[in-house]
């Protein structure tokens, strides 16, 4: 559930006009609203049934300060995989001591700096990276609580691009040698075994890998106490789906019960790492209408927002939803592509929608606040949008548009 809906004729933000917003900051606009950051994030922690937990909001999904900094003041924690997400949290008031970093490629420097700050735990993801962070632990005097990010070969059963629980992907370790490296880890002073860390994917409508993944996990967590090898947590990622179409994916609730049961009996906390589920519906992105045409096979609407602004459909076909923020009853529907004005023939926002479209209307992509102005850029050196965040009546810029001079500040023209 959102607090983006209509009333009368015209789409609200809470208790604020979409058109409104748009007439104030201009377009393109990032709207997010509080109440459904504050509502999702609720439904997730009240899903684990006293079970001991840490939610971990992945903050590769949206890294805005503002809701960074919302996040922190309603209890969660971060999944963060660069040293600069990681120094976005401690900007925005966020406890390192709550933090988990993932990732391939997670340099010296970077491992260094987040043993310097204490964070929760470092998931590790090749056998190679173990020898980084010995080298980092012991150069700082302190030890380092890892986990190993295990590969369980686990189908997520979405898109390929953001798949990472399969064998081809580069993600993780296999559980095949997990057992073998855990046993390795466990004879270093500087490491301290934490968890074990597991993530299969993005945007899954079914909860059944992440059931199948569990069970795997669950096995290799016996197989280590039996060993001798005791971890503190469970890290099952993030992944679960949102709906932008038709999509039925689970409630967090509903995603997390399979999870529990398989947990119930083990003294571990259990992480969870959600990012699309937490912000993607408390977002929506505005479009200002320009023009329209019809070159006799098709009707284009365009509008001054572009791939620059929401990449996710040129990238992977992703399907957004696009309403207009105004209800006309006096024009016709007609079947569109909605495109913008960058110089490429797949900067698209949505094509054949059915649309009653005037000029000067402002149209609302949905769904928009997952991997939409985090993966914004200036390409044909249009300025990056402005982003406002709603609360009831009123609303906050939690970041400027761009002035064209702020493109290339910092570059340097050779004299």
């Amino acid at each position: 559930m959102d607090f983006f809906n209509f009333k009368g004729n015209s789409l609200f933000a809470e208790d604020v006009e979409i058109t409104s917003l748009a007439k104030e900051y201009g377009t393109p606009l990032y709207v997010y609203s509080k109440a459904t950051l504050e509502r999702h994030l609720n439904a997730f922690e009240s899903s684990f049934n006293g079970k001991k937990h840490l939610v971990c909001f992945a903050v590769k999904a949206c890294s805005n300060l503002a809701i960074l900094n919302l996040m922190a003041k309603l209890g969660a924690g971060f999944d963060v995989v660069s040293e600069g997400e990681l120094r976005r949290v401690i900007a925005a008031g966020g406890d390192p001591h709550k933090v988990v970093f993932s990732g391939v490629g997670k340099t010296y420097s970077e491992i260094e700096y987040a043993l310097s700050v204490g964070i929760n735990c470092l998931n590790i993801e090749s056998e190679e990276e173990i020898e980084t962070v010995v080298a980092a632990a012991r150069k700082l005097g302190v030890v380092a609580n890892v986990a190993l990010r295990v590969n369980p070969g686990v189908d997520a059963k979405t898109h390929p691009y953001i798949s990472t629980g399969l064998k081809n992907n580069k993600f993780g370790i296999t559980e095949e040698n997990a057992f073998d490296l855990y046993v390795k880890m466990s004879k270093i002073d500087c490491l301290n075994i934490s968890g074990i860390d597991c993530h299969i994917g993005s945007q899954m409508t079914s909860g059944m890998p992440i059931i199948e993944a569990t069970d795997k996990i669950v096995a290799l967590y016996n197989k280590l106490l039996s060993a001798g090898i005791k971890v503190d947590h469970i890290d099952m990622g993030g992944g679960l789906g949102v709906t932008y179409d038709n999509e039925t994916p689970p409630t967090p609730s509903e995603y997390i019960a399979p999870i529990l049961e398989r947990l119930k009996s083990l003294d571990v906390a259990l992480y969870l790492e959600p990012g699309r589920a937490m912000v993607a519906n408390a977002s929506v992105l505005l479009a200002k209408v320009v023009y329209q045409k019809n070159n006799g096979d098709k009707h284009f609407v365009i509008t001054d927002t572009g791939m620059n602004d929401m990449i996710r459909p040129a990238l992977y076909g992703s399907w957004m939803t696009i309403i207009n923020s105004t209800i006309h009853e006096d024009i016709p529907e007609v079947v569109s592509d909605v495109v913008g004005p960058i110089c490429e023939s797949d900067d698209f926002l949505g094509k054949e929608r059915k649309l009653k479209v005037k000029n000067g209307d402002i149209l609302v992509v949905r769904g928009a606040g997952a991997y939409g102005s985090s993966m914004a850029s200036t390409y044909n050196s249009r300025r990056l949008p402005c982003e406002v965040l709603v609360d009831k009546d009123k609303s906050y810029v939690i970041k400027k548009r761009q002035t064209f001079e702020d493109i290339w500040k910092d570059e340097c023209i050779i004299k």
